[in-house]
This record gives C-alpha cells, sequence and structure tokens, in this order.
C-alpha cells in the first residue's frame, strides 16, 4: 500500500489525493484515501506518487562502449524505474549486451538498437563506412526476435557521424522499421544532412531527439517541415546530452508550439556530474522554462511509455500495470541549473526522487 501521496496520473490534468495497492508486482487497485486495505504501507505523505519514470534516450552499455554507464545508477538509484539504452550496441553486440547489461540490471532496460551493427562498440563514427555499416537483414532479426527488449531503431544523423553516407543510414533504418513494425529514434545536430531532409524521411510514431539543441540550423532552420513532421506525429524528444539542449532554443521553441513529447537525458558518463547529472535534474529544467510539474512527468511516463508502444504497461497508474512508481518532493527551493551551452535558469521550484517502488519492490532513496 503506499497511502497519503498525491497521485500523479498522468492522464489526469493535476494531482490528486489517494491511495495505491501494489500486489505481486502489479497495481492492483488505486482509490480515495483511507478506501484501501494493504498489511505493508508506504507513508507517502507530501510526495508525488508517479508512474515509474522512463528515460529515453540514455547509454548504458558498460563496459562494452566508451560512453556506457551502469543501468542502475541512473536508473533505480535516481529514482527511474526504465532506461532505453540508444543505440549503444547493433546486432553484432546485441547477445553481449542482453547478458551484461540487460540481466543484471534492477532497472528496466529497453534499447534502440543502432542501425549500424557495430553500434558505439568502436567509437563515434559508427556509419562512417557506408553499406559496410549496416546489415539490414541482422537488425531485423534481433527486432524480431526480441520485441520486448528491442523496441525500436536508433539512427545519428549528423555530420560528425556521417562520413559521406548522407540519408542512406536513414533510408535503411526506415526500411528495416516498417518490416519490424517499430519506430525510429533520430539523432539529430551539426548539418548536414538538412534537417528538414531528415524530417521529410519520418512518420507518425518516429522521434526526434536532441530536437532543442542549439546548434545552426535546428528546428528554426527548418521550420515548416518540423511543424508538419509534428503534425504528423513525429515526436520531439529533448536528449539533453552534452551539448544538445539549448534553454534560449527551448524557450523560443515553446513559445512558437513546439513542446516536447518527451524529456530525456542522453545520461553517459561524460555527462553524469553535468550538465546532466540526472532525469529528475532535466525536469527540473524544464519546470524552470515554464512547464507544470505534471506536464514534465506526464513526458517522463505516459508520452515515453507510448512512444516505446507499452502504455498499458508502463508510464501509467491504472490498475494491472506494472507496479513500477517514482515517489517525487516537488519543493519550493530557488535552484539555479545550467544548459549544455552554459547558460544558466533559476526555477523557483524543483523535483528530487525521494522513493522507486520497481515490480513492486520499495527502495528508499538518499537524500541529495
Amino acid at each position: 500500500m503506499v497511502t497519503g501521496g498525491l497521485l500523479a496520473d498522468p492522464l489526469r490534468p493535476e494531482p490528486e489525493p489517494g491511495d495505491l495497492a501494489v500486489r505481486d508486482g502489479r497495481i492492483a487497485a488505486v482509490g480515495a484515501p483511507g478506501t484501501l486495505t494493504g498489511a505493508e504501507r508506504l507513508d507517502a505523505t507530501g510526495l508525488l506518487v508517479a508512474p515509474g519514470l522512463i528515460d529515453l534516450h540514455t547509454h548504458v552499455y558498460a563496459p562494452g562502449t566508451y560512453l556506457g554507464v551502469r543501468a542502475d545508477a541512473i536508473g533505480v538509484d535516481q529514482g527511474v524505474t526504465t532506461v532505453v539504452d540508444a543505440g549503444s550496441c547493433g546486432s553484432d553486440a546485441w547477445d553481449d549486451f542482453t547478458e551484461n547489461v540487460v540481466g543484471p540490471a534492477a532497472t528496466r532496460v529497453l534499447n534502440w538498437l543502432n542501425i549500424s551493427r557495430h553500434g558505439l562498440v568502436h567509437g563515434r563514427h559508427e556509419l562512417s563506412r557506408g553499406p559496410d555499416d549496416i546489415d539490414e537483414a541482422a537488425t531485423e532479426k534481433v527486432l524480431r526476435a526480441h520485441p520486448g527488449r528491442a523496441r525500436g531503431i536508433k539512427v545519428r544523423m549528423s555530420a560528425s557521424v556521417l562520413g559521406d553516407s548522407g540519408l542512406a543510414p536513414l533510408k535503411a533504418a526506415k526500411r528495416v522499421a516498417a518490416r519490424a513494425g517499430v519506430p525510429v529514434m533520430v539523432h539529430v545536430g551539426n548539418e548536414p544532412p538538412h534537417l528538414g531532409d531528415v524530417l521529410d524521411l519520418l512518420g507518425e510514431g518516429d522521434v526526434v531527439t536532441h530536437a532543442f539543441h542549439g546548434k545552426p540550423g535546428g528546428l528554426f532552420g527548418s521550420e515548416p517541415q518540423a511543424r508538419a513532421a509534428v503534425e504528423r506525429g513525429v515526436r520531439l524528444d529533448v536528449g539533453h546530452g552534452s551539448a544538445s539542449l539549448s534553454f534560449a532554443t527551448a524557450e523560443r521553441a515553446l513559445a512558437a508550439g513546439f513542446t516536447p513529447h518527451t524529456i530525456s537525458t542522453d545520461l553517459h558518463h561524460r555527462n553524469i556530474e553535468g550538465p546532466v547529472h540526472s532525469l529528475v535534474t532535466t525536469l527540473t529544467k524544464f519546470l524552470a522554462l515554464g512547464l507544470t510539474p505534471q506536464q514534465v512527468i506526464r513526458c517522463a511516463t505516459l508520452h515515453a511509455a507510448q512512444v516505446l508502444r507499452m502504455e498499458d504497461e508502463l508510464g501509467t497508474l491504472r490498475p494491472g500495470s506494472a507496479a513500477d512508481l517514482t515517489l517525487l518532493r516537488h519543493t519550493d527551493e530557488a535552484t539555479t541549473l545550467t544548459d549544455a551551452d552554459g547558460a544558466t535558469r533559476t526555477a523557483a521550484g524543483r523535483l528530487r526522487a525521494v522513493a522507486v517502488i520497481r515490480a513492486g519492490d520499495p527502495r528508499t532513496l538518499p537524500v541529495p
């Protein structure tokens, strides 16, 4: 039983008082305060009881890649119950990733499988050798054999990665995704290719990560294509990272009606000490930009689960869904926050993760 808290059901406009019962790793019931019974109680007085937070863009293939961090270090240890690795591994390393990352983790670990067969195992230029880097058949085989873990395809479409490959890797990713029935997550950054040309290839359910970076081009270098993409169901994801969240870009985007569908971190070992720190810190940055606690929670729960096509299992407080919960304290302490470009903003309040319940198992987090 989780009692005394405010249930931050992402389907509702605001958190509401309520109790929640957990049984056998599932949410068994949700009711008004004092209406449920249970032998064990977790007192959530003063806390927001949210569905388990989902970080849609992380790098947890450690030590298999140069960026990897332990899944639990940025997962349950930070109040996040599900992390999705975004392209650290491709088809060549799938078995090793499953055995050495997914298996040992208390955090649920899902995957965007890199269209490059190598993923990031050999460094940052996984698509620089053209067709030799891509094995469409092997990628499709993994997606079909492991649908519970491999939720889609990741492709990085920026000049620093592609060499002379141009749009070909994205076109390959879209072909495989269409056959396997999964979405594509596209990393965008320094052009070429032009963002508008990338967006024109994307469809409903696909994700643009790093959508709010401050590099040349970006959303406002391709605004007509960006609006058309959002209208046909392409999702904009934050993917904070070391160089991909600009407060100035995000403020301009919010004013123009480009609201992030999902808020993720792109956490890896080079940015966990800053500027990213954690998913909860990244959510707080969007409080500083004017979103409400319920809006940012929705971006890291229901919306992320919808991208993964797992909204019946994750990102919800619906009875029968997984008992993955994050207990958050919303304080009124003023907090100065830094973006990936070194700019600062001050939030009037912040979120802190106090505890998690992962598959029905409660964990209290240390006070930061």
